[in-house]
């Protein structure tokens, strides 16, 4: 059966009448915009464009300004269900305008590439479960302290060299390609001095020994 609200599913929360919830209370929000009505025609839901307010190009606009993103400083964007093209552009659009955000979570967002996004302010990201393959991928954080990336698909640790000049102090890799790469802790200590715990294991003593000493060790005869 159909929920009480599927008529209103397309619909964002300041469009729905007679409700007293404000934009500050919603953690959470929803940003990934409804399909066209073309496609709802495709899906046989033409029965809910009634319910969706009509509006113009002008007004789209001016409702985009009133959004207000540039102010937040804690948003979650996880788990948006960005499945069209237009969709991830909306969502990038919307990442473009977060110049004042310091805690981020797009957790589960299928995430391929946010090379072209910059976040000035970004202490803490949460991009987990996305489809990064590369840390060349990651958006522009130059003041991250704490960067989690679990469960993607990075290979390699070829440029993650590029966050040696941030104030990083924690970073999780777990359940990626690269965890299982040889000497995997040492590299990544050796190119982030800063880097204080990854994977949540403090830095150990083993983390930053010298290759060349631990060859040596490795191949040392006991007479």
């Amino acid at each position: 059966f159909k929920l009480p609200s599927d008529s209103f599913k397309y619909l964002g929360w300041c469009d729905i009448e007679e409700h007293g919830v404000r934009g500050n209370q919603l953690h959470c929000p929803r940003v990934r915009e409804g399909p066209s009505e073309e496609e709802l025609f495709f899906r046989k839901e033409e029965h809910v464009l009634k319910k969706r307010k009509q509006v113009t190009d002008t007004e789209k606009w001016e409702k985009r300004l009133q959004e207000n993103w540039e102010n937040c400083a804690e948003l979650n964007l996880s788990f948006q269900d960005l499945g069209d093209l237009y969709q991830v552009e909306n969502f990038k659009r919307i990442l473009r305008r977060l110049i004042r955000v310091e805690k981020l979570w797009l957790v589960d967002n299928s995430l391929t590439d946010l090379s072209a996004i910059r976040l000035p302010r970004c202490r803490e990201l949460n991009a987990n479960q996305n489809h990064f393959t590369s840390f060349k991928q990651l958006p522009k954080i130059p003041q991250i302290q704490h960067l989690s990336l679990a469960e993607n698909n990075i290979t390699t640790l070829s440029g993650i060299s590029d966050l040696r000049h941030t104030p990083l102090e924690s970073l999780i890799l777990k359940r990626n390609p690269c965890e299982f790469q040889e000497r995997y802790r040492q590299l990544v200590f050796s190119n982030l001095p800063n880097l204080k715990i990854l994977d949540g294991i403090p830095k150990l003593p083993e983390d930053c020994s010298p290759p060349d000493v631990r060859f040596f060790y490795r191949i040392c005869t006991i007479l």
